[in-house]
């Protein structure tokens, strides 16, 4: 079959490139179209109950993640030339677009009672035009006699103050976010360049912003430095800058596919994601290299071009077909989590792959057979003293060391189980950021004086339409100012946000400003909210103060839930169940399952999912990975015995890695779990080549498995060796990543690919000499 098909590639080779350079424009267009995504809640599959909660929450109040905080400390706020420079940044942050409302302490309003109506209206404490010392110092007086803004917008331990910036939702969520974000961190350093105070900016947009600008930045350094790393190591092995260059052409088609792709099904370009260009570049050389140097064998063996390339299609057609589908299956198994993001990777990735044998297979043949033979210098390689040298040396190892590689073996898997034990599961929102990286600076400094900015929502329902209207709802608010108590208490959050605090705020104004009335009011003195609480008519809405609608906007339409809003510390995902879990315990006290329906969700309460999810589908990919490839070894070798010796050498360099892992202190998470699927997609094939060539090799020696192993070791130990090295490579160029996940995949994904090459070329035959059959092994003389 595969011969046929080589006769059928050379014989319509000219017809085969117009069609493949045909598909590969079209597909080309669809790549121009690719885009960033901008949703990073994909993690969660959508039937989820926390993720409907979170979405339910969005409908009733609106996002919850479009807030950008931005963070002072100075004492000298209230000298008139800083304030003023204050007021100024505000008004310049009004200014930028899709900036819907700012909360800050120029902003701040006090409640005035109307002595003649008894009722309250919200006043500015700061007027916009303050030209005197003296006048700052009385608003500043009335500012601090406030408790509410204690902690919201200012910490009066540390002189740390707090500007709130809220972001229109849609434009957040689009390709405008970069340019608003730009936009507002202009305005800042302005502020910071006029009043030398530093400054510091944080919150999930920022946050969302930066991380999406770099993932695309270093998708194109990635991509760039794998095509020219790959490119240098093929120069170095083939003396040939025709086949470097079409090897080039191979793997760019290849990436262009895979953007095309992620067009085609209806993808944007994720965290993960944005990596399958540089994985298909890595993937695709090898194929170049196994087809290129079973060519220049066969030509060296016959001295026929047309034969050569016959020939390498004929015999590394279906090795390279079967390393493949390998690959493919260790990234497609990804599709088989609930997690979209998961999914949409390994759809992508399955496919690429696939496309990447499709090309190389027409390519390279119909190519090479335009080119001119080989020439001396072009062939060298193959007779590389110094690998010859290393090739030799295993293949003493295996045939006169064997009980040394097991004990090596041994040694090393017990020193792994042991890292294995010291293993941890954790991630945090900002973990993959440098500890020096402004971002995560920036997101500590909120964490100390605010107690941090990731948001969290608990959602209390009365289960009854206008529970929350008038009096009555004094006592819900009762049962949510004891809850907020609980929480100002622990460490890691800061005093919610809710109506209970505005109750508070209105008593302190209804009895003239004094603060020791900053409490709830009671059945007594209460009568006066009555009227804030009581659902307003369509007609009355234009007549609601500011106070009104801050009040309002905590409670829904139906006046039957209300929130309470919480900012947090990035406090990972070890200590985040325990903290709500506290939280949990503390509601079922106070609310009775039978007349409230209370719910924690928001942005924190979405990433601990999502990282929950990931990290649970990861794992199951890699049983999924090694059931499918297990399958696909049996149906190519049909041997229990050749299966069981395939699978050893490549579960080996995962559990080490997982040491290793232990041993450095790397916690298993979202970006680093992803190394144990691609590294046994990747390093299988080095298994099928080797298992392929013996096989074929066997029958050449009189079934002498001895004889066997030796030539196998010294002729596909060649190609083997070259390709490791570039998938090494490859792989290392993402240690240039300023992420901490990626990075880590990129020297772990290099070990374990270092350890599969020696495991392969090492244990794999000494397996198969102690699992061969008696009557293949030679008599002893």
């Amino acid at each position: 079959m595969w011969q046929r098909l080589g006769n059928f590639v050379i014989k319509f080779r000219l017809p085969l490139l117009i069609a493949l350079f045909a598909a590969t424009g079209i597909m080309g267009y669809f790549a121009t179209k690719v885009k960033l995504s901008y949703d990073f809640s994909k993690a969660i599959p959508t039937d989820n109950p926390k993720y409907k909660d979170y979405v339910a929450f969005k409908q009733k109040f609106g996002d919850d993640g479009n807030t950008l905080v931005i963070g002072i400390q100075t004492k000298s706020l209230f000298t008139l030339t800083t304030f003023k420079a204050y007021q100024t940044l505000h008004k310049d942050l009004k200014k930028v677009k899709y900036v819907e409302d700012i909360l800050s302490v120029p902003s701040s309003i006090t409640l005035v009672k109307d002595s003649a109506t008894e009722k309250l209206n919200a006043a500015k404490i700061f007027d916009d035009n303050i030209n005197s010392q003296q006048q700052l110092d009385s608003a500043k007086a009335v500012f601090l006699n406030l408790p509410f803004y204690q902690t919201l917008l200012y910490n009066p331990d540390t002189h740390a103050y707090l500007m709130a910036v809220r972001i229109n939702k849609d434009a957040i969520n689009s390709k405008k976010r970069s340019k608003i974000v730009a936009d507002i961190v202009a305005q800042v350093n302005k502020f910071q360049a006029a009043t030398n105070i530093e400054t510091h900016i944080s919150g999930l947009p920022l946050i969302k912003t930066e991380v999406g600008d770099l993932v695309q930045k270093e998708m194109k350094i990635f991509l760039l430095g794998s095509i020219l790393l790959s490119a240098l190591i093929l120069l170095l092995f083939f003396r040939s800058f025709s086949i470097v260059m079409l090897s080039l052409l191979v793997v760019i088609f290849g990436v262009i596919w895979s953007l095309g792709t992620m067009v085609l099904w209806g993808y944007n370009i994720t965290l993960l994601s944005a990596l399958i260009p540089s994985l298909i570049v890595v993937i695709g050389i090898p194929n170049c290299i196994y087809f290129i140097n079973k060519y220049h064998t066969s030509y060296i063996k016959s001295n026929d071009k047309t034969h050569a390339l016959i020939d390498m299609i004929s015999k590394m057609g279906i090795v390279t077909l079967f390393c493949n589908i390998a690959a493919a299956i260790g990234f497609a198994v990804f599709a088989l989590t609930k997690s979209a993001i998961l999914k949409e990777f390994g759809i992508v990735a399955g496919i690429s792959i696939m496309a990447i044998f499709v090309i190389s297979f027409i390519l390279l043949p119909a190519a090479l057979s335009y080119l001119p033979s080989p020439k001396p210098s072009q062939i060298k390689y193959l007779h590389s003293k110094l690998i010859t040298s290393f090739l030799l040396k295993l293949e003493d190892w295996v045939m006169c060391h064997a009980k040394w590689v097991y004990i090596f073996t041994v040694v090393v898997l017990i020193f792994s189980v042991a890292g294995i034990f010291k293993l941890k599961s954790e991630a945090f929102i900002v973990d993959d950021l440098p500890k020096n990286d402004k971002i995560y600076t920036d997101l500590r400094f909120f964490e100390a004086n605010f107690k941090g900015v990731m948001p969290l929502e608990i959602v209390i329902d009365t289960k009854k339409r206008y529970g929350l209207a008038g009096l009555r709802a004094l006592k819900t608010f009762e049962k949510v100012d004891s809850l907020s108590q609980y929480i100002t208490a622990q460490k890691e959050m800061s005093r919610p946000i809710s109506v209970a605090e505005g109750l508070k705020f209105a008593k302190q104004a209804f009895y003239d400003g004094d603060s020791t009335q900053y409490v709830l009011p009671n059945s007594f003195d209460g009568a006066f909210v009555g009227e804030y609480l009581r659902p307003a008519k369509a007609d009355d809405k234009s007549k609601q103060n500011n106070f009104t609608k801050m009040l309002t906007s905590f409670i829904d339409t139906a006046r039957q839930s209300t929130r309470v809003s919480i900012n947090m510390a990035d406090v990972g995902t070890v200590k985040l169940p325990v903290v709500l879990d506290g939280i949990q315990a503390h509601i079922n006290e106070l609310f009775d399952t039978a007349q409230y329906k209370v719910e924690l969700t928001g942005s924190t309460i979405t990433f601990l999912e999502g990282s929950i999810f990931i990290i649970k589908g990861l794992k199951q990919s890699i049983f999924w990975a090694f059931l499918l490839i297990a399958l696909c070894m049996l149906y190519l070798f049909k041997s229990f015995r050749i299966l069981i010796c395939s699978l050893i050498p490549n579960l080996i360099p995962l559990v080490i890695t997982a040491g290793i892992m232990g041993w450095a202190g790397v916690a298993l998470k979202p970006s680093t779990v992803l190394v144990f699927s691609v590294a046994l997609g990747i390093a299988i094939d080095i298994t099928i080549r080797f298992l392929v060539n013996y096989k074929q090799e066997l029958p050449l020696h009189n079934n002498d498995v001895r004889a066997t192993v030796s030539s196998t070791i010294k002729h596909t130990g060649l190609s083997i060796v070259y390709t490791s090295l570039v998938l090494i490579a490859g792989f290392v160029i993402f240690c240039l990543s300023s992420f901490g996940g990626t990075f880590a995949l990129g020297w772990l994904t290099s070990v374990t690919l270092l350890v599969a090459t020696l495991t392969n070329l090492t244990l794999l035959p000494v397996l198969l000499l102690l699992m061969a059959p008696k009557k293949e092994l030679p008599k002893s003389e």
